[in-house]
């Protein structure tokens, strides 16, 4: 043996062994941890694509209120408070497209859209617009008066996305389908191939691209994330629904019964006579007759933890829905001083979050369309449009603030620090929370534009005053202490 070879054994036999480590906690002595030959170590999460079975979903969303609410809340809330228009050339105008809008249902369309996709997974709501083929791509500068004529909600079983020719642009729709076709079950356009510039396409959640390809481009209902704490809570609720038919027992108990049974007969007939009677005349002003050697008992079922168990489901259902308790069951959270406006408020803030995910790119252009189809002529550049708050608040609140706000922009204007057309836009701009002054126009702020501030007119720098005589500027303030002694007389 050489003497390298033998110092690397050396070397070897004084290291410490090597302990092997791994990624997650186990205690194999006391069987904790995943894969640890334990009952945790079995659990495991299978395959339940309940959002490719349509039968199944509607059959849920008309049988269960709470697939209802988890489908239909959300979709009303991001749609119920509306959008306030604003940078309108002329006020009248935003009456007349509000008025256009309830016309032609917009909301209603937009809110059966999100309905859909979060039933089924994914929905579309077509642009009709009159005198265009649905083939082309949709140029907005073509469209003319009154040709927009509202939306066509289709779910995503009606129409078949063009998987495998996607959109190649680059922009927010690169790899989406460029094209749908629309089925025979569809209520109109069937058979016809929409270009996805004409369409509002709003998906459920949102999935990985290879699950997505699975679903046919679509996205998951969202029934299917809440499937389980739904069974699960639909089972307790209705187990103890059951438990009340053994809330109140009665049991009597009768000598020799297997023989009065077994004999039948007139002994039979007896016996069943004389439950009868006790049925019909116990009361709690009635009498019990029986034998002697008879035996009657009531036994009474205590429902103590249900209540907490039930709540406990409901929560887990709610965490799984994502919609607070007080918007779902109608019920606040349990603790001290609560209320569930906090929660209320978190809830909002999500609704606005989707909104201007989901909504704000596609409203863009249905409200450039809905202007050129309602008015005649292109937008402004200042057109612009935000979604409604959905936490309003009270008349005398709005109306606090309003004079809050009008106060300090007029002494500030007062005071020269801005000009008059600031002070206009400052009041334009408030009425988004106030909801008053949304009617100054453009044109008075351009008319203020050249207008100078307050006290700005006449007024002269200490450094812009005309010399003056020395000798000439002693009389003068020498003249004044004169008339005074004089009686006014020079």
């Amino acid at each position: 043996m050489s003497r390298r070879r033998s110092s690397r054994i050396q070397q070897r036999g004084t290291q410490a062994p090597q302990a092997k480590t791994n990624d997650s906690f186990q205690n194999f002595a006391a069987r904790t941890g995943i894969g640890t030959d334990s009952m945790a170590s079995g659990n495991t999460y299978g395959f339940n694509p309940i959002s490719r079975n349509r039968v199944q979903l509607e059959w849920m969303y008309r049988g269960s209120w709470l697939v209802g609410k988890a489908v239909d809340v959300v979709a009303e809330d991001m749609t119920r408070a509306g959008i306030d228009l604003n940078g309108t050339s002329n006020p009248d105008d935003i009456e007349t497209l509000h008025r256009a809008i309830n016309r032609l249902q917009i909301w209603q369309s937009i809110n059966d859209t999100l309905k859909w996709a979060r039933l089924y997974g994914g929905a579309i709501a077509v642009m009709l617009i009159d005198g265009q083929n649905v083939t082309t791509p949709l140029r907005i500068e073509t469209v003319t008066k009154d040709q927009f004529k509202g939306l066509l909600v289709l779910d995503r079983w009606m129409v078949q996305p063009s998987l495998q020719r996607p959109v190649a642009e680059y922009g927010p729709y690169l790899g989406k389908p460029e094209f749908y076709t629309i089925n025979q079950n569809a209520p109109a356009l069937v058979n016809k191939e929409v270009h996805h510039t004409r369409v509002i396409r709003i998906e459920g959640y949102e999935l990985p691209f290879w699950q997505q390809q699975t679903e046919n481009g679509w996205g998951l209902s969202v029934v299917e994330r809440l499937y389980d704490r739904l069974v699960a809570f639909d089972s307790t609720t209705q187990g103890a629904a059951q438990l009340v038919y053994k809330a109140h027992l009665r049991t009597y108990k009768v000598k020799d019964l297997r023989k009065i049974i077994s004999a039948g007969g007139p002994v039979m007939d007896a016996l069943v006579k004389q439950m009868e009677l006790i049925r019909k005349y116990q009361s709690n002003e009635g009498l019990t007759l029986m034998d002697a050697e008879d035996d009657f008992e009531t036994h009474q079922y205590a429902f103590s933890g249900l209540a907490d168990i039930t709540l406990q489901f409901g929560q887990q259902l709610s965490g799984a829905i994502d919609i607070p308790l007080v918007r779902l069951f109608g019920q606040s959270p349990s603790g001290m001083n609560a209320t569930g406006e906090s929660d209320l408020r978190n809830y909002y803030d999500s609704i606005n979050a989707q909104q201007e995910r989901r909504l704000r790119l596609p409203m863009t252009t249905l409200m450039d369309v809905l202007y050129r189809s309602v008015l005649g002529s292109a937008p402004p550049s200042s057109f612009s449009f935000r979604f409604n708050p959905l936490w309003q608040m009270s008349e005398k609140e709005r109306a606090d603030i309003a004079s809050v706000i009008a106060t300090a922009v007029t002494a500030v204007e007062e005071s020269a620090l801005v000009s008059k057309a600031t002070a206009l836009k400052e009041l334009r701009q408030s009425s988004d929370i106030t909801g008053v002054f949304s009617n100054i126009s453009d044109e008075e702020i351009e008319e203020a534009e050249g207008e100078e501030p307050p006290g700005a007119e006449g007024a002269i720098e200490p450094n812009d005053e005309p010399d003056q005589d020395p000798i000439e500027q002693e009389q003068n303030e020498a003249e004044p202490a004169l008339s005074v002694v004089t009686g006014g007389k020079k």
